[in-house]
């Protein structure tokens, strides 16, 4: 926010639990009044881990993950809907990941949390086309982020074996998710609704990745 408003722009900024319907809504009232213009793009981003084998995967861990990023995107795409559809525009992206797709060991929560969201944009696209609201998921493959520093840096034998998976040789970096929202939720990709847009390194389209 600093950033933006040094170089002249605007940013308003907030903490937010995206798993409380009435916050959200207080939230964006706050947000509308506070730029004065109409909510355009809503990128679906909050995320949290709570990694385990199935067997050791506990049903509070399964609710927990669910909530923040399944019920937590429900609870915000429903927030700025009528804004968007009352202005016949808007963008809505959610943030899946490759884990979405295809299974990661350990990650059963997760995974069934990332696929729920492409079902969801899947809906969501059909419902929003005639007022011009596309609805689009961000699919990253492993990104260089605190949190999945913080992972791997308790099991670096963990954090190798991702690695060999990702034919680019590296994890991707914030700034190659940001931009390739900024693609979809510009007029670049005016004619994308439903897309589930990989942004892995190659990791989806690799059967074996040599060492």
């Amino acid at each position: 926010a600093d950033e933006i408003e040094a170089n002249g722009g605007m940013a308003v900024t907030g903490h937010l639990d995206v798993t409380d319907p009435d916050e959200m809504a207080q939230r964006l009232a706050e947000f509308t009044e506070a730029t004065g213009g109409r909510l355009n793009v809503m990128i679906n981003n909050a995320g949290i881990l709570r990694d385990a084998s199935f067997p050791k995967s506990s049903l509070q861990d399964f609710r927990t993950v669910l909530d923040v990023h399944l019920l937590g995107s429900v609870i915000c795409s429903q927030a700025v809907w009528p804004h968007m559809k009352a202005a016949g525009f808007g963008r809505i992206l959610m943030t899946t990941s490759t884990s979405g797709i295809y299974g990661n060991f350990g990650q059963a929560n997760y995974g069934a949390a990332k696929a729920g969201l492409i079902g969801l944009m899947n809906v969501l696209q059909i419902e929003g086309a005639k007022n011009d609201i596309r609805v689009n998921a961000l699919c990253p493959g492993p990104v260089n982020t605190p949190l999945l520093k913080e992972l791997f840096a308790k099991d670096a034998e963990r954090a190798a074996r991702r690695l060999v998976h990702v034919p680019m040789g590296r994890f991707g970096e914030p700034e190659e998710m940001a931009n390739a929202v900024l693609f979809l939720a510009s007029d670049e990709s005016s004619f994308m609704t439903a897309s589930t847009f990989l942004v892995d390194g190659g990791i989806s389209g690799a059967y074996v990745t040599p060492l």
